[in-house]
């Protein structure tokens, strides 16, 4: 289980959320700094501080919907205002997670986006400058490409560059060189993508390719094919909508929740059928790795959610 704390700098509030937390939990508990409004809305925080397990805030109420930087105040078992929940509020939310499966594939893929968004400011900066460097040309960046980016850090582009493979933000091969940048791959993979800036790049996984278009705000062409038939699936964006060919074409989703980095233990398992009866032979076949199928709307909208907003 996951257990995360959001913050404002200085937050008053915070100490009281982990001594509560240590008193409810043996769990590690990990802490991320909240600075822009465009963070908080990219990470769920509605107010500090923000409590998420496996991703998700057990909190969330018609108040707190909207994603805010001022401080929370949470209702206590009596309806009172306080500053953080109690402990047994606390203890109730950790127990009902743990209780809920966590290997629903829409809801593990969005708490591993989540996990892996920097929020370190160096960190960010260069991941950002990873994620365009692929789009305009391809291929990922050399470290000697992020010097301007880590002057005055202290720290060096193979530093910067470890932090982000440790957040599953990027994949580095055994040479230190950069092999994935999600929602790109720097090897060939069945899912390759056409821009309307004329670069061709490789998807990690069909979600990931869906979520190019929406990511650079731009028209894409997606080519993949059928992994039981061998028939292609194309998808063209233009201006913000979709055109999947074979018209019936889904997405099988899967993952395994808390496995490991994204790469490994869902993106081979995220592709796109012909229709929903060759997704479901798919399936059949291989029990051994669960999942789900989904209909156009709804692979856009998650490949939406996970991307939409990563270089904003």
């Amino acid at each position: 289980m996951n257990l995360e704390v959001l913050h404002v700098a200085q937050c008053p509030n915070l100490t009281a959320m982990l001594q509560r937390l240590g008193q409810a939990t043996d769990l590690p508990v990990t802490t991320r700094e909240i600075t822009t409004a465009t963070d908080a809305a990219a990470f769920g925080m509605a107010g500090s501080p923000t409590l998420l397990i496996n991703g998700a805030d057990p909190f969330t109420t018609a108040n707190h919907a909207a994603a805010a930087l001022a401080c929370r105040i949470y209702r206590d078992e009596n309806g009172q205002p306080v500053p953080v929940p109690s402990l047994a509020q606390l203890r109730d939310a950790i127990a009902t997670a743990a209780n809920t499966p966590t290997d629903e594939p829409g809801d593990v893929l969005s708490s591993w986006r989540a996990r892996a968004m920097p929020p370190d400011p160096i960190d960010r900066a260069v991941h950002k400058l990873v994620l365009r460097y692929f789009a305009t040309t391809g291929h990922p960046p050399q470290a000697s490409d992020l010097a301007a980016t880590i002057a005055g850090s202290g720290r060096t582009s193979e530093e910067v560059l470890a932090a982000l493979h440790d957040l599953d933000a990027i994949r580095l091969g055994a040479d230190g060189r950069i092999e994935v940048a999600y929602p790109f791959s720097a090897h060939p993979t069945r899912h390759r993508v056409h821009t309307a800036t004329g670069t061709d790049v490789y998807a990690m996984c069909a979600i990931d390719a869906l979520g190019i278009a929406p990511m650079l705000n731009t028209d894409t062409h997606i080519g993949s094919t059928d992994q039981t038939t061998g028939r292609p699936v194309r998808i063209t964006t233009t201006s913000g909508h979709s055109r999947w060919e074979p018209a019936g074409a889904v997405v099988f989703l899967a993952a395994t929740a808390g496995g490991g980095p994204s790469a490994d233990n869902c993106c081979d398992y995220l592709n796109f059928f012909t229709d929903a009866a060759t997704a479901n032979a798919w399936t059949a076949a291989h029990p051994h790795i669960p999942g789900q199928v989904l209909n156009q709307a709804q692979a856009e909208i998650l490949a939406t959610q996970l991307f939409g907003a990563l270089l904003g």
